[in-house]
C-alpha cells in the first residue's frame, strides 16, 4: 500500500530501533528507551533524546508532555510499519515482485521448519487482495 501524504515517512535504522522498543514496552520515557538500547549496545542519552525529538517532528512517535518526563509512543502499530517497509523493499529491491522477495528471504536459510509451516498455512489462506492493516 503506498504512503499517503499524511503518513509518517519511512523510519531510519536508528528510528526503527527506537520504534521496536516502543512497540515492545508501550509508552516510555527517554530514559526507558535509553536503558533498553544500552542493554544492546552503547548509546548516549542525548542521542536517544534527539532521535525521539526528530521522530516526533516527523510524526513517527507522539509525545505526551503532561508529565515532567515526556512519554513517547509509536504513532503507528508495528504491523502497519512492517507492511510499509516490506512494500517499499519490494518496490525498490525486487522490481515489485513479492515472489522474488519471498524467494530471497527463503534462500537465506534462516527460516525454521516451524516458520515454513506457518508460511504454508498463511499462503493457503491468502487471497490475492488482502485487506490493509488497521491503523
Amino acid at each position: 500500500m503506498p504512503l499517503k501524504p499524511s503518513d509518517p515517512p519511512r523510519p531510519t535504522d536508528a528510528e526503527l530501533e527506537i520504534l521496536t522498543v516502543l512497540w515492545s514496552r508501550g509508552a516510555s520515557t527517554v530514559r526507558d528507551v535509553h536503558e533498553v538500547i544500552t542493554g544492546r549496545r552503547p548509546a548516549q542519552y542525548t542521542t536517544v533524546l534527539k532521535v525521539l525529538q526528530v521522530m516526533a517532528e516527523k510524526g513517527l512517535v507522539q509525545r505526551d508532555e503532561k508529565q515532567r518526563a515526556h512519554v513517547y509512543r509509536a504513532s503507528r502499530p508495528a504491523a502497519w510499519t512492517q507492511q510499509q517497509l516490506a512494500g517499499d523493499l519490494i518496490r525498490r529491491a525486487f522490481d515489485g515482485s513479492a515472489k522474488n522477495l519471498i524467494l530471497g528471504v527463503l534462500s537465506t536459510g534462516k527460516t525454521s521448519g516451524r516458520e515454513l509451516e506457518e508460511i504454508r498455512k498463511m499462503l493457503a489462506e491468502c487471497k490475492p487482495e488482502q485487506k490493509e492493516v488497521k491503523r
